[in-house]
C-alpha cells in the first residue's frame, strides 16, 4: 500500500508540474495572438471613423461582437462606459484596459501603447485620429515581433521544464 501512494503522490507532483509549464508556455502563445488581435481592432476602428464616420461608441459596440475574447470584452466594456454623458474617452479607454488586464496575457509595454493611444482618442480630426492609429499599430507590431521571438525561444523550453522539475521534485523525494 505504501508503494501505492508513493506512486499516485508521484504521479500526482508530475502531473501538476507538467500542467504548470503548459499553462506558463500558453502565455508565451497568447500574447502575439493577442496583439495581433487588438492591431485587428484598431484597423476596424480606422475604417470606422475614416470611411464609416460612425461614432467611437458605435464602432466598438460593433467590435465588441466582432473579435474574439478577451478583446470583445474590452471593446464592450468602452462602448458602455461611453454611455456615461461626464465620462472623458481617455478615462474610458483606460478604464477599460484595466479591466481585462487581468484577462490577458499582455505585458505592461502592450498595455503602455494602448494606453497612449486612449489618450489621443477622439481629440483630434479623422486625419489625425488615423495617424495616431497607424502609430500605435506599428508599436503594436514591434511588440508582437517581439513577443513572437519570445515564443519561439521559450514556449517548448517552459514544457519541458515543468515536466523535468516534477521528476526532480519526485527523485529528491524518493
Amino acid at each position: 500500500i505504501a508503494m501505492i501512494v508513493k506512486l499516485i503522490g508521484a504521479s500526482l507532483i508530475l502531473i501538476v508540474c507538467t500542467v504548470i509549464g503548459f499553462e506558463i508556455s500558453s502565455r508565451y502563445r497568447q500574447r502575439p495572438k493577442q496583439i495581433r488581435q487588438f492591431r485587428t481592432a484598431l484597423q476596424a476602428l480606422e475604417a470606422e471613423i475614416m470611411f464609416g464616420h460612425i461614432p467611437l461608441k458605435e464602432a466598438s459596440i460593433r467590435l465588441s461582437k466582432q473579435l474574439p475574447s478577451p478583446i470583445n470584452q474590452f471593446f464592450d466594456h468602452f462602448s458602455r462606459l461611453l454611455d456615461i454623458s461626464d465620462i472623458q474617452v481617455k478615462t474610458a479607454w483606460n478604464n477599460s484596459l484595466e479591466n481585462i488586464t487581468g484577462f490577458t496575457d499582455l505585458k505592461k509595454s502592450d498595455i503602455e501603447i494602448l494606453s497612449q493611444f486612449g489618450e489621443t482618442l477622439g481629440k483630434h480630426d479623422r486625419y489625425q485620429q488615423q495617424k495616431q492609429i497607424k502609430l500605435t499599430m506599428a508599436h503594436l507590431e514591434r511588440e508582437e515581433d517581439e513577443a513572437l521571438d519570445l515564443q519561439g525561444k521559450y514556449e517548448k523550453m517552459v514544457k519541458n521544464l515543468g515536466f523535468l522539475i516534477g521528476l526532480l521534485i519526485i527523485i529528491l523525494l524518493i
